[in-house]
């Protein structure tokens, strides 16, 4: 797409909401991140089996009290964190459900395989059982990827393109940038974009097995949750709503992939390339939320954005410490921990964001966002 394309079509989002380590919906995410309160908490040993003994969960997360007993029977909890997400931002506001639902209504979600759990799950039953193919069918359309995207849209008639795209940390900016797309080239008109992860026995022990010490430093504890932006394009749509609120404008979406461990110049021109389409200069940026990858990746990481914004004096918004290692939701929370601090900061109106991310397995990439600011 041209640089021309990208500055006259620019997506804007409108709202977003979150189910976190600290609590469901978009108030509970804003409270945490002004309050700087840290969502670690002991584990029970008897559920989890975890790897670790502490990590950074959704508060009190029950299917059945949060979506009531129908049809969540054989739900896994990737699923729910996701349908719940989306119920809880059609439901913050009268115009997010009359716009984001419907035939031109589509779902972008991220994620970094869909429920790890529940794929073990299925195989171990599958070799374990008195036969292997005596297996419960229920339990199967969890083992896909695209579950978690699929019920969504089945639970609240979303009925555009449904879309899940699998990039590890980077897998929410992947999912903006697939949504820019679908309003771009008029695949929809409205987009629900975001990203999941879950915490589970499984995956607690595959991020032990892979993490290494030696050169990443100490393992971050797992979070979970998901993150979900309301995206439209700029302007009354066409049923004649002109009172869009807007809360930033999507300026550009850049990503790249890191061979040999070379994470500095991957983001770095990624970086080049989203200030130039976007037509930024490197002042005009106020603040900038970066993954904050361990060891050597992170430290690439704002090296590459120290370059791009040389001589500008950045405002770093941080939140891995207060929610934990959310793998495929990071970016999602990234993008909506920086919407809540532009909400209470003036001098953040009509300024730019900068959000990074760097996966283990060398995905990069950026978002630029112009802010609305306090509203």
């Amino acid at each position: 797409m041209s640089g021309g394309t990208a500055l006259v079509n620019r997506p804007v989002i409108t709202a977003w909401s979150a189910v976190s380590p600290f609590g469901i919906g978009r108030a509970a995410f804003t409270e945490g991140i002004r309050e700087r309160r840290p969502a670690a908490a002991p584990l029970d040993d008897e559920r989890w089996q975890a790897a670790g003994d502490r990590a950074c969960l959704v508060p009190d997360f029950d299917l059945r009290t949060v979506l009531g007993k129908k049809g969540v029977r054989s739900m896994d909890r990737v699923t729910g964190l996701a349908v719940t997400t989306v119920a809880r931002l059609l439901d913050d506001a009268p115009r997010n459900r009359w716009v984001a639902t419907g035939e031109d209504a589509a779902l972008v979600l991220g994620t970094t395989t869909g429920s790890v759990q529940s794929q073990m799950d299925f195989t171990r039953d599958s070799l374990t059982g008195e036969k292997p193919y005596l297996v419960d069918p229920a339990r199967f359309p969890n083992a896909v990827m695209n579950c978690a995207a699929g019920q969504s849209a089945i639970w609240h008639q979303l009925k555009g393109p449904n879309t899940t795209i699998a990039g590890g940390h980077a897998a929410g900016l992947y999912a903006l940038n697939y949504a820019r797309r679908l309003l771009t080239f008029g695949r929809a008109r409205t987009v629900l974009c975001g990203a999941v992860e879950e915490f589970s026995h499984s995956r607690s022990w595959l991020e032990r097995h892979a993490h290494q010490p030696d050169t990443e430093g100490p393992a971050q504890l797992p979070g979970e949750g998901c993150g979900l932006l309301l995206v439209e394009q700029r302007g009354p749509d066409a049923r004649g709503d002109a009172e869009q609120p807007v809360l930033a404008e999507i300026l550009a979406v850049e990503m790249g992939i890191a061979l040999d461990g070379g994470v500095r110049p991957a983001l770095a021109a990624c970086l080049r390339r989203a200030l130039d389409r976007a037509e930024v200069r490197p002042e005009e940026i106020w603040a900038v939320s970066t993954s904050e990858a361990p060891g050597p990746s992170g430290e690439q990481e704002r090296a590459a954005v120290a370059e791009a914004a040389e001589g500008t004096d950045l405002v770093h918004l941080t939140q891995a410490a207060l929610i934990g290692d959310t793998g495929a939701a990071a970016a999602a929370f990234q993008i909506a921990g920086v919407l809540v601090h532009a909400e209470t900061t003036p001098e953040a109106a009509g300024r730019v964001a900068l959000v990074t991310s760097v996966d283990r397995d060398g995905a990069v990439g950026c978002a630029l966002l112009r802010l609305a600011g306090p509203r």
